[in-house]
């Protein structure tokens, strides 16, 4: 059966979900340090976060592209992601979705979060036909997401370089074991039609799976 074309898989519990994002060691190590985002980590730019393991390696190269050596697992609230998407705007006009483009335009000045759907990867980060959802926050979120959000930061550097080490030499089965363990997120019904993510025929729902590790 064919993965939908949009909808969000992710590590997740009752309470948190699992984002990535990959900054030089300058921003990550003292964001482990703390516990938190810190100086030099700027809240007046949009920040990433990416709830797909293999798009965030696809993004920072196995943690080996300029700026992102140091890739991060955070670990936020459902309550502030579910907070983001349902304030979110799509980068990219909808013509079904959105209406007329001024509409959408305006939106997107104004909205604190935006979204895109990327093709999502395999694990040697080739497209794949389904999508990957990325979060862009700036001003109110980046705020929230730093002071609120934030459970636990954790460098996972070592474990995405014995992931890339395993793929160069060939054992495609010990990396995709390394590989953390991602389901659909069940999104609310009002979240899922902003995103325009795909609705599960059988139910008109967002497809649904029981909560991940």
């Amino acid at each position: 059966m064919p993965v939908p074309a949009r909808q969000i898989r992710a590590r997740y519990s009752s309470d948190t979900i699992t984002v990535y994002q990959a900054y030089s060691p300058q921003i990550a190590l003292p964001a482990v340090a703390a516990g938190r985002f810190v100086a030099p980590f700027k809240r007046d730019r949009m920040t990433w976060i990416k709830p797909s393991f293999l798009w965030m390696m696809y993004r920072c190269g196995w943690a080996t592209k300029p700026g992102q050596e140091r890739v991060l697992s955070i670990d936020i609230t459902l309550e502030g992601f579910e907070w983001a998407l349902a304030r979110a705007c799509l980068s990219h006009y909808d013509r079904d979705l959105h209406g007329d483009k001024a509409t959408w335009s305006r939106h997107l000045k104004t909205s604190p979060v935006r979204v895109q759907w990327d093709p999502e990867r395999s694990l040697h980060l080739t497209a794949l036909p389904h999508r990957s959802l990325q979060v862009g926050l700036s001003r109110e979120a980046v705020d929230r997401y730093v002071d609120d959000w934030v459970v636990t930061i954790t460098d996972i550097t070592p474990t995405v370089q014995q992931i890339r080490e395993l793929l160069r030499g060939g054992n495609e089965q010990a990396a995709a074991a390394q590989l953390p363990v991602e389901h659909v997120y069940p999104l609310p019904d009002q979240i899922a039609t902003g995103l325009n993510a795909s609705l599960d025929l059988a139910t008109g729902k967002a497809p649904e799976q029981p909560h991940g590790q």
